[in-house]
């Protein structure tokens, strides 16, 4: 079974911020492919299908970012998921809109979701979906990452996540390395 997490904050306040791409991307996807609704549990909404042959477990912890590697590592264990087959997806300051970066593992980048992740899992050794938000040196990162996107912006992510529907399509067909080889080059 595979494990993929959109990162973000719950409550409507936080809706449709730059913080939120993970939730806003796995949203996307799973209205895309029709999967269902997702349902409250452990401090997570998850939604449970199969995708290509694969049963897959959606996630979008409820515990905001910065305890996010709390709600992973229950359903980690509750579901018995590998962390090799653990997929997280979230926003990344140092990358601009548009762009995109795939890796197999690496420190959390100062992003306090993925070091809450890598404190609950013991690793940096997971695979995630580092979706640009751009980075305004002229505000308090706070403010800017829990900002709304504008207009144009949007417009640039609707492309994003429609590259990242076919990352995820093959995240379930190819193995990791070459997902990273096809589209990391494909964003410079």
């Amino acid at each position: 079974m595979k494990l993929i997490v959109g990162l973000g904050n719950p409550g409507k306040e936080y809706e449709n911020t730059r913080h939120n791409i993970g939730f806003s991307i796995i949203d996307r996807y799973v209205s895309s492919k029709d999967l269902g609704r997702f349902k409250l549990r452990d401090q997570g909404l998850f939604l449970k299908s199969k995708l290509f042959e694969e049963d897959v477990l959606f996630l979008k912890p409820q515990s905001y970012m910065n305890l996010s590697g709390e709600v992973v590592r229950k359903y980690l264990n509750f579901y018995k998921i590998s962390i090799d087959d653990l997929f997280v997806i979230s926003d990344d300051l140092d990358l601009l809109i548009g762009n995109f970066k795939l890796r197999s593992s690496g420190s959390s980048g100062g992003h306090n979701g993925l070091k809450n992740i890598q404190l609950h899992i013991g690793t940096d050794q997971y695979k995630r979906l580092k979706i640009g938000i751009s980075n305004r040196k002229d505000m308090d990162t706070k403010d800017y990452v829990l900002g709304k996107f504008s207009k144009e912006e949007l417009e640039v992510l609707d492309q994003v996540a429609l590259k990242v529907g076919k990352i995820l399509d093959d995240y379930f067909k190819k193995d990791f390395s070459t997902l990273m080889n096809e589209y990391n080059r494909k964003n410079r």
